[in-house]
């Protein structure tokens, strides 16, 4: 009895405890939480611009790269930066990716393309050996691999460990992909038995090739519209499985370009991002800007594309990590995002130093080669708005190559002019030794000197375009030489020409400035039907800055590096005195009074 009752009274007590929370139960069920799916995650790493980059050193200086805010260079520097990364995500998916310009922009890239080149050595460039340690796995074509002709390139390319990519770079012949447009990597998430996924990766080069290297690839290679060539492979690269979209783009994302508008834009990436469907994500370069996360919205989906871009000379690496998640048997994209890491917090790889050590010294002693005596010290620091010796060198010889080389011809009787650009703020030739790195930190581009025949009214016009260098400054304004000119045009685009007198009013406005422009050493104005000689580089000759009337035919092009022309002139002298070339023809004025 006392058992039973007990058992009743028990029941009767879970009844009334089941009745009082019955209100709740019915009224608001308590939610269980939704299961969660399953994550999972890819780093994708991007450089961009390395420009020859190896060791954080400066060939100019013959020192240890340093700059006003404590940068490093190399991509012994990235290296250690990807390594840590990869251990840190201890074997789960992570691709290395790199935008382009890689093999010119120090004096190491010049040697192995020039003194020592490796089409003829059968050396490794030292470009190929540092980028196969780190295990790249894509590499997109920039504009500056066309620099050195085509067979240095395709004896590179097939010195990499991955794949070169340039979609739009096309056969002149066939209209097909002259290099491998796009690979699809298959990487596993995780550990074992972890899904795998297909990611796809577009190379994208810059169509300015057709201007800057037109010695090198015309009738042999054209450049499609990066735009148009995204939008033809991104859905042939999704038909083929490609789970992820990236894009590896050699163009900066303004929208702009330092040419005219005959050939397709040459900073498109924004407009990549807008107008193609399909994309993920996009490692961007050639601007040399750093963007650590920027996010375009694709006008047609609505979807965001991640885009990043990683400064230059391998200063910063970018990262970009997405979440992932499998609906339906397919990869969806959760999240994403990106930024960039300076690589001056971290020692350089001493794989890739080991790698690399024989070529940097042997670069290291070329440099510190002895060409010549300079009599005085000449600096470029005021090049940009005064007429100084330095920049009279690169004219005198230019003007003396051409002269000698047009002697007894049909135009021999014109006067020759000479264009040189401000390229350095900082280089000097120190009084006494003059070595052949001083002359390459004065010259750092691979040009080649051309000349053509412009009127006296062409080169007018050309110093005017040139003149839009500088602001405007009214009468009374203070004048400051460190913001005299418009940070919208870099220094290279700005020319200084030898051979004629001339002033620029900055008082007046863009176009009315060239306010005296006289035959050399005389009152005589230059007469607009005038004809001249013009001694220009390939990269201005062929359109680069989109000076006006200087593309025209070649009167002179014997394919000569402007850089050794400098320094074969003072190798033959012996002695670098201003009082053999400098000529003081133009300045800079303010309402016909001299500024500096």
């Amino acid at each position: 009895m006392t058992s039973s009752s007990g058992a009743s009274r028990r029941q009767v007590l879970a009844v009334a405890a089941a009745a009082a929370t019955a209100p709740l139960l019915a009224g608001a069920p308590a939610e269980a939480k939704p299961k969660q799916p399953k994550t999972w995650d890819l780093t994708i790493l991007g450089t961009s611009d390395t420009h020859g980059n190896v060791y954080n050193w400066d060939y100019y200086k013959d020192a240890e790269f340093d700059d006003s805010k404590q940068n490093d260079v190399g991509v012994a520097k990235l290296a250690t930066l990807v390594n840590q990364i990869r251990a840190e995500r201890k074997g789960r998916a992570t691709l290395v990716l790199d935008a382009g310009d890689t093999i010119q922009g120090t004096p190491l890239a010049t040697y192995y393309a020039k003194q020592e080149p490796i089409t003829s050595t059968g050396e490794t460039h030292p470009m190929a050996r540092a980028m196969n340690i780190l295990k790249y796995d894509a590499v997109t074509l920039g504009n500056h691999e066309f620099n050195y002709g085509l067979p240095l390139l395709a004896t590179w390319i097939e010195q990499l460990g991955f794949p070169a990519l340039a979609a739009n770079a096309l056969n002149a012949k066939t209209g097909k992909p002259a290099f491998l447009p796009y690979v699809i990597k298959e990487v596993k998430l995780g550990g074992h038995g972890a899904p795998k996924l297909r990611v796809g990766i577009l190379g994208l080069t810059n169509p300015g090739v057709a201007i800057w290297d037109k010695g090198n690839v015309e009738g042999r290679l054209v450049f499609a519209d990066m735009v148009a060539t995204a939008a033809k492979w991104v859905p042939e690269m999704r038909r083929r499985g490609a789970d992820l979209v990236v894009i590896s783009a050699h163009g900066g994302d303004s929208g702009t370009s330092s040419y005219g508008p005959e050939l397709p834009n040459e900073n498109p990436t924004a407009l990549i991002a807008e107008q193609v469907p399909g994309i993920d994500a996009i490692l961007f370069g050639h601007a040399h800007n750093e963007v650590p996360e920027k996010f375009v919205t694709n006008l047609t989906t609505g979807e965001r594309v991640l885009t990043s871009e990683p400064s230059k000379w391998g200063q910063r690496l970018t990262r970009m990590d997405f979440t992932l998640t499998r609906e339906k048997g397919r990869w969806k994209v959760t999240a994403k995002s990106a930024t960039t890491l300076n690589t001056n917090t971290v020692v350089e790889d001493p794989a890739v130093l080991a790698a690399v050590r024989g070529q940097h010294a042997k670069t290291v002693e070329y440099v510190n080669r002895v060409v010549a005596q300079s009599s005085v010290e000449l600096s470029a620091a005021e090049s940009r708005y005064k007429d100084t010796p330095i920049l009279d060198f690169i004219n005198h010889v230019q003007t003396e190559v051409v002269t000698e080389a047009l002697a007894g011809g049909e135009y021999a009787g014109l006067p020759v002019l000479s264009i040189a650009a401000p390229f350095s703020r900082t280089a000097v030739f120190p009084q006494g030794d003059v070595r052949i790195r001083d002359v390459a930190g004065l010259y750092v581009y691979d040009n080649t000197l051309e000349a053509v025949v412009l009127t006296g009214a062409e080169v007018k016009a050309y110093l005017e375009y040139s003149a839009k260098y500088f602001v405007t400054l009214p009468s009374g304004a203070p004048v400051n030489p460190e913001t005299i000119s418009d940070p919208a045009v870099p220094d290279y685009n700005y020319d200084v020409f030898s051979g004629v007198d001339y002033d620029i009013d900055i008082a007046k406005p863009v176009g009315q400035r060239i306010t005296r422009l006289v035959l050399a050493g005389t009152d005589t104005p230059v007469a607009a039907d005038a004809r001249f000689v013009v001694a220009v580089n390939n990269y201005r000759r062929s359109g680069g800055g989109n000076f006006p009337g200087i593309v025209k035919t070649q009167v002179y092009n014997a394919q000569q590096e402007i850089r050794q022309l400098l320094i074969d002139w003072a190798q033959a002298k012996g002695v670098i005195d201003p009082a053999d070339f400098f000529v003081p023809n133009w300045k800079l004025v303010r309402d016909g009074v001299p500024l500096f």
